[in-house]
């Protein structure tokens, strides 16, 4: 089907998928296979931003940056779309972040991709040594926040309605899943 969509055959490398420029929907790029999906709820939506305003303001404080889905490299050939990230002072020209600056990566979970982002993109952060990954569930706003062990994740908390998430690193922010989802 992507093959057909996007008018290509066989695997796609790193080169040809960065030459596909800005799309409709979400494109990612895992090991020479695209995954695509559409457009986020505005529930998605609405989360990301808030999340990101909280970020953003805990970010500056430190020197650090918060963008909103972008290309990150996790090594040659793997570029997902993360939906928030946490990092050094970057090129903002630049079509790709490297891993290596990203301090913290968010997931909000969409129930028709949820295996993605609670096994794929686990796995593959970790891998590239991204320290935080913090996993929001869209219809409870529960916030499940992970610090890498070697090349994995280890469950650092969970964060339900009524309860306050408190980050330390990489940024001080505060979090209640109440304020995240209506």
């Amino acid at each position: 089907m992507t093959a057909a969509v996007f008018g290509h055959d066989g695997p796609w490398t790193e080169e040809e998928y960065l030459a596909l420029g800005e799309t409709q929907q979400r494109v990612e790029l895992f090991d020479g296979s695209l995954h695509v999906t559409p457009a986020p709820t505005p529930r998605h939506q609405r989360i990301s931003r808030k999340l990101g305003n909280i970020f953003e303001t805990a970010a500056e404080a430190v020197g650090l940056e918060l963008l909103e889905a972008v290309n990150v490299r996790l090594r040659p050939g793997r570029i997902p779309i993360p939906d928030l990230v946490v990092t050094d002072p970057v090129d903002l020209d630049e079509l790709v972040i490297e891993a290596n600056a990203v301090h913290l990566v968010c997931e909000i979970i969409s129930p028709s991709n949820a295996a993605t982002d609670k096994v794929l993109k686990m796995h593959y952060y970790a891998a590239a040594g991204i320290e935080w990954y913090l996993l929001v569930e869209q219809e409870t706003g529960a916030l499940r926040l992970y610090r890498r062990q070697g090349s994995h994740y280890a469950e650092h908390s969970t964060t339900t309605r009524g309860q306050t998430l408190t980050l330390t690193e990489p940024v001080q922010a505060t979090i209640r899943p109440e304020d995240l989802v209506p």
